[in-house]
């Protein structure tokens, strides 16, 4: 196993479709993290932050997105479908983890996925005790011009499957050069993906400018990481949705220095060691519910 599992396992999705499910968990886990992954990845890139957890108690468990899986060119027919898919791995983590809390960890697309899924799908469910995003997808770093967002509409019809045009940003998702070169290596076996279609950028698109009348809605205690050089989501737009949120529900970390992947930066065991005592907090409180029960 590549990216240091402990096993590899299926999801099998409504339609039929197969993703591959990462897992690292230590013998007896007392806790487990569900996390999605950015966009372009895999469910394999939270092996940083996963061997981390995995040391305090924790499974972490991923599943390679839909249109991400082992393919070099990203496309999906809705963002809805990445929503029901998240559903589907939701119900085999509590088949595979019976009666153990969850947090729900989201990177980039990821982030995005998860707080749509928070106000959603996955709200006021009994056995979510938190979220944890790390630089959420929620509006461009770089903006879309009038003309490019009416094109994309046509061409997402005509031509869904058509590449968008990317720069290369691959040096500025972390200051780790090893792990650079790692995602070099990934995209030379189209393990991490090289290009976006222009159905998934569009779906992207929809989905980002449908969450500001929403975020008002959220109502889970919520831990945010926030990266002040990110190259790809906008880092006052970030902020700015999440000042709609409850302040007493939200945790916010900004870091100034940090490019886009947070749980890959040079500071990530800071950052680690206050999502856990997050989490140690959330944990306590479940537990003093349930006695008072």
């Amino acid at each position: 196993m590549r990216f240091s599992e402990d096993s590899m396992d299926t999801l099998t999705c409504i339609d039929g479709l197969q993703l591959d499910i990462h897992t690292w968990q230590p013998i007896a886990p007392k806790g487990v993290i569900l996390a999605i992954h950015g966009g372009l990845a895999h469910g394999g890139d939270f092996v940083t932050p996963a061997l981390y957890f995995k040391e305090q108690g924790y499974a972490t468990v991923s599943y390679d997105l839909r249109g991400h899986n082992k393919q070099k060119k990203v496309y999906i027919e809705k963002f809805e479908h990445l929503l029901e898919d998240t559903l589907l791995f939701l119900q085999w983590v509590k088949k595979a983890y019976p009666g153990l809390p969850i947090f729900i960890m989201g990177h980039s697309v990821g982030g995005l996925l998860a707080t749509y899924l928070g106000l959603g799908m996955f709200k006021n469910d009994e056995d979510i005790l938190g979220y944890i995003i790390s630089s959420p997808f929620y509006v461009n770093a770089t903006p879309i011009p009038k003309v490019m967002q009416n094109l994309s509409s046509v061409l997402s019809k005509i031509a869904p499957k058509m590449s968008v045009p990317l720069d290369d940003v691959m040096d500025y998702l972390t200051h780790d050069e090893t792990i650079t070169m790692r995602h070099r290596q990934d995209e030379k076996d189209f393990t991490r993906a090289q290009q976006c279609s222009v159905r998934f950028a569009k779906e992207l698109q929809i989905a980002q400018s449908g969450l500001p009348s929403k975020m008002k809605n959220w109502n889970a205690p919520l831990f945010a990481v926030v990266a002040g050089d990110d190259k790809l989501a906008d880092t006052q737009g970030t902020r700015a949705l999440l000042d709609e949120v409850d302040q007493n529900l939200l945790t916010y970390q900004y870091h100034e220095k940090n490019y886009h992947e947070n749980f890959n930066e040079l500071n990530r065991e800071d950052i680690f060691r206050d999502i856990q005592n997050w989490m140690n907090t959330l944990e306590k409180q479940a537990k003093g519910v349930d006695r008072a029960i």
